[in-house]
């Protein structure tokens, strides 16, 4: 009696390898998504030209163009031209070059910074949507004391009383910046574990670990992206002020060291228009850049915006 052999059939996939090609899927048709977004591209090509200038610095710019005892043939107050594209400080180092070596000080406070504020604000607004009674309403006292505390004046208090340097700016805008995505954590949380599937996992013995890191974690980290690179914006303006009142690292380029410079020579009052617009404008565009990546980002996320 002959046997027929059946061919071995193929096993299913596992459920651990559906959700990474889910979350694959996922992420794939985000960049899709946000590729389509014209104004999103546009602040992406040019966040990433800027981080691009800022890594090659060295290269571009070396670091001797930046003493001074190295330049005292160079003309002081040189307006923008073909040989100095410009302009030149009350110094005669050139303002391209000082703005290059300055956005790597800006860029890495900036993103330290919100790096900072977004991982404090993350575990305190989920724990305080996780957490009821007593440890929840303890943790929101928190998070509205820092909420109606001006976070100018503390960054400042801070700055004053700490040594002055990069790390001191980047403590400073980080535990000053981060009340604000607490709450929006906090409430996506809320409307998280009001899901079925928590109660679902709550009742099959799933601890607070379990639901924090593998259900409400998930669920959180694309809106805490979308504040995010709204958050870099601000953060960029906060360095700039700072370093502009004098609180920064003086040994340091950055623009608001730059800016800083240009008000102690009058340079505004004193027609040297470029040493206070080129800062100024570079400021600006770069936080417009963040603003439009944000926007693009926060319209994935929450498919309403899209809609409109």
């Amino acid at each position: 009696m002959t046997t027929v052999q059946t061919p071995a059939s193929t096993s299913a996939p596992s459920a651990r390898a559906l959700a990474r090609r889910r979350r694959l899927g996922a992420v794939k048709n985000a960049l899709h998504q946000f590729t389509q977004s014209r104004s999103g591209m546009i602040g992406a090509v040019f966040l990433l030209v800027v981080i691009a200038l800022a890594v090659l610095a060295p290269v571009i710019a070396p670091a001797s163009m930046l003493d001074v005892t190295q330049q005292m043939d160079q003309p002081r107050f040189a307006p923008p031209s073909f040989e100095h594209l410009l302009g030149t400080d009350h110094q005669g180092r050139e303002i391209w070059v000082r703005m290059i070596w300055g956005a790597q000080v800006s860029l890495i406070v900036a993103f330290a910074a919100t790096a900072m504020s977004m991982i404090i604000g993350t575990v305190v607004g989920m724990a305080a949507g996780h957490f009821s009674g007593f440890t929840g309403g303890l943790l929101m006292r928190f998070v509205d004391f820092f909420l109606v505390l001006p976070s100018l004046i503390l960054a400042i208090v801070l700055s004053t009383v700490l040594s002055r340097g990069v790390l001191t700016i980047v403590l400073a805008i980080g535990i000053t910046s981060w009340a604000g995505t607490a709450r929006v954590v906090r409430a996506q949380t809320l409307s998280v574990e009001s899901r079925a599937y928590i109660e679902r996992s709550r009742v099959l013995g799933a601890g607070h670990g379990h639901v924090i890191f593998k259900h409400v974690l998930p669920a959180v980290l694309p809106l805490v992206m979308a504040n995010t690179t709204l958050t870099v914006g601000s953060a960029v303006i906060a360095e700039s002020t700072l370093a502009f009142l004098g609180l920064g690292d003086t040994t340091k380029q950055s623009w608001g060291t730059i800016l800083k410079n240009s008000m102690d020579v009058s340079a505004a009052t004193s027609g040297y228009w470029w040493y206070v617009l080129v800062p100024g404008v570079a400021i600006v565009l770069v936080v417009l850049a963040f603003t439009l990546v944000g926007r693009a980002v926060e319209s994935i996320v929450n498919p309403t915006l899209r809609s409109r």
